[in-house]
C-alpha cells in the first residue's frame, strides 16, 4: 500500500477575471510542518491563489487537492475542519466576548448537542497559546489591533486544523505584534500543521519562513529556501529595486540600495 498523500497541492491552476489572466498554470505542493510565504508585488495573484487553496474560488483550469482529493469535491464542513483560513483581517462590527469569537472556530466540529468537552478544551488551549486567556470575557471590539490579530489566530487554532492559510495577517500590526504573530504561526507548524501565508515584509519572510514562493503577474518567479528564492535578480525583477541581503544580529536584513529606473 502506497504512502498516504498528506500535502496540499495546486495542480496547473489558472484563473481569469474580467477577461484578464490572474493566475497562469500554477503548480505548487505544500508540506505539513513548514511555513511557506507567498510574496510578490500588488496584483501578483497572491490572494487569488490562497482563495483557490482553501476552496473559495474554482480555477478556470487545473485543480487543488488535499491528501489527493479535489478540494472542491469536499463539503464546506470538511474543508473547514481541515483548513483554517484567515482573510485580510476585517473590521469587527458586532459585539462578542473573545471566548465566543474564538469558539466560532469550532463550528465545523460541533455536533447536534452543542459544545462538547473536546470543543471547550480546544477553545481554552487556543486562548492560552495566543496569550488571550485573561481577555476571554472582553468585548472583542475593545481590543487593540495586535490583540484582535491574536484573536483571529486563536479562532483558527481552535479548529485544530491540519492547515492554516493566512492572507496578509501582519497588515496594520506594529513590529512587536508582527513578531508575536510570526511566532504563533511558526508554533502551529512546529505542532505539525502546514502554514501558507501571504506577506509583503520580505525581512519577515526571510527570518520566519522555511520556504518562499515569489509571484509576479500570476506566475511563479522563484521558489525555494529564502536565500535561494530572494536573490538580487528576483528582487530587481519583482519589485524594481537594486537590493541585497546583509547579516543582522536577529537574522538577514534587506538593504535596498536604489529604486530602479522606470524608463
Amino acid at each position: 500500500m502506497g504512502k498516504a498523500i498528506t500535502d496540499l497541492r495546486a495542480e496547473g491552476v489558472s484563473v481569469s477575471l474580467g477577461g484578464r489572466d490572474i493566475l497562469t498554470d500554477i503548480s505548487l505542493a505544500f508540506a505539513p510542518g513548514r511555513v511557506t510565504a507567498i510574496l510578490g508585488p500588488n496584483g501578483a495573484g497572491k490572494s487569488t491563489l490562497l482563495s483557490c487553496l482553501v476552496g473559495l474560488r474554482a480555477p478556470r483550469r487545473g485543480r487543488v487537492t488535499l491528501e489527493g482529493s479535489a478540494i472542491l469535491k469536499l463539503s464546506a464542513r470538511e474543508r473547514a475542519k481541515r483548513i483554517a483560513y484567515l482573510p485580510q483581517t476585517p473590521e469587527i462590527a458586532w459585539g462578542l466576548d473573545v471566548r465566543t469569537f474564538v469558539r466560532l472556530g469550532r463550528t465545523a466540529h460541533r455536533g447536534v448537542f452543542g459544545e462538547s468537552a473536546a470543543d471547550a478544551f480546544a477553545v481554552g488551549a487556543a486562548l492560552k497559546s495566543t496569550g488571550l486567556s485573561d481577555f476571554a470575557a472582553r468585548d472583542i471590539r475593545t481590543l487593540s489591533g495586535g490583540e484582535r490579530a491574536r484573536a483571529h489566530i486563536a479562532r483558527a487554532f481552535a479548529g485544530e486544523p491540519d492547515w492554516v492559510v493566512a492572507d496578509e495577517p501582519l497588515t496594520g500590526l506594529d513590529l512587536g505584534h508582527q513578531l508575536d504573530a510570526a511566532d504563533l504561526l511558526k508554533a502551529a507548524a512546529a505542532r505539525g500543521a502546514g502554514v501558507v501565508v501571504s506577506v509583503h515584509d520580505l525581512g519577515f519572510a526571510a527570518r520566519a519562513c522555511d520556504r518562499i514562493v515569489v509571484m509576479m503577474e500570476g506566475q511563479i518567479l522563484s521558489d525555494g529556501p529564502p536565500a535561494e528564492a530572494l536573490t538580487a535578480e528576483v528582487l530587481a525583477k519583482a519589485y524594481g529595486v537594486d537590493a541585497h541581503w546583509v547579516a543582522g544580529e536577529s537574522g538577514p536584513l534587506l538593504d535596498v540600495i536604489a529604486r530602479r529606473s522606470l524608463s
